[in-house]
């Protein structure tokens, strides 16, 4: 009991919570340009929504692998699913995996990235509001809301170069419904860590996501070939980022409120863009005052929400009923 307590008090020490968060969101946020630089090493047309979602199927397959791999090395033993955790591995693969990146997908065949890295940024505002109102994880606070108004103008801010208001439910109505299918993973995820392996969970969620999602992508007529090494590297890369950001994020969320973990989701499109600078060269969001005060904007609401009375009180509550 004394270790698991000392394990549990080191996973919720404001400097854990802030680098693991980060650190996830930094590895999502190198997806957005490498899922494109992906699309022309393995020479997928960008309205070849059929072959982007096999090549996502082969992604989070490999990362499911890679996930239960490194999890069973530092568990000392083979992780597995027993009998009577298979349904939550299926739930949260149904949310996190399936339909996120299915709507996902789709939504972005039809709708611009800008407005697609805005609509995602309300995962954030579902999460909270889910973990809160549905499954009263934790207490939802006006300082909560009113960080997260102040990091989502932030994520508005950096994207306001080439923002339009038109919408369809094909484009940005599948992106909000992707947004709201990985609210609902979070709150689950930490809901089902309480009793199993997180590693475990989200190893064996992907394998599962990822051949559906291979599945549905040869279904639509989709094909993915490997044409060299550089492609395969980018691949694994890919997969890597998905094993480690997504177990290290669901620990995070397995010790500490979901509102506390979740704000730290406004970084993504924040980093996306920064990186799509470097990689992809699109350097006109990333460069001058607006996309600074932008940083800032996020920061201060992370740490507004970050900051709020009731997260100590909560943050410790559930994981020590847990164990």
């Amino acid at each position: 009991m004394s270790g698991s307590s000392e394990r549990e008090h080191w996973m919720q020490r404001t400097v854990v919570v802030w680098l693991g968060a980060m650190l996830c969101c930094a590895l999502w946020g190198s997806a957005f340009p490498f899922v494109k630089i992906g699309y022309r090493l393995f020479d997928i047309a960008s309205e070849d929504t059929a072959s982007q979602i096999l090549f996502a199927g082969c992604r989070f397959t490999l990362a499911g692998m890679m996930a239960i791999v490194i999890g069973s090395i530092a568990a000392r033993q083979v992780l597995h699913p027993a009998r009577d955790n298979i349904g939550r591995v299926l739930w949260l693969s149904l949310l996190q995996t399936v339909l996120q990146y299915l709507f996902f997908y789709i939504g972005l065949a039809h709708t611009s990235g800008v407005k697609a890295s805005i609509i995602e940024a309300v995962n954030v505002f579902v999460a909270i509001l889910v973990a809160s109102i549905l499954f009263h994880q934790e207490k939802l606070t006006f300082q909560k809301m009113a960080g997260c108004l102040v990091g989502f103008a932030g994520v508005v801010l950096i994207n306001l170069n080439g923002m339009n208001f038109d919408m369809s439910l094909r484009g940005e109505g599948f992106i909000f419904l992707s947004t709201v299918a990985y609210a609902f993973s979070s709150v689950f995820l930490k809901r089902f860590s309480a009793r199993d392996n997180t590693v475990m969970l989200s190893g064996y969620q992907f394998v599962v996501g990822g051949i559906i999602m291979m599945i549905v992508g040869g279904v639509m007529g989709g094909s993915v070939d490997i044409p060299s090494g550089k492609a395969m590297a980018l691949l694994v890369y890919l997969a890597m980022v998905s094993a480690v950001a997504y177990s290290v994020w669901g620990l995070l969320l397995k010790y500490n409120p979901v509102s506390r973990v979740a704000v730290f989701g406004f970084m993504n499109p924040v980093f996306g863009v920064f990186l799509s600078a470097i990689f992809l060269h699109e350097s006109d969001q990333a460069s001058g005052l607006i996309s600074i005060l932008s940083l800032i904007l996020v920061c201060i609401g992370i740490y507004v929400v970050n900051c709020s009375k009731s997260q100590n009180n909560q943050s410790g509550g559930n994981g020590k009923k847990r164990n």
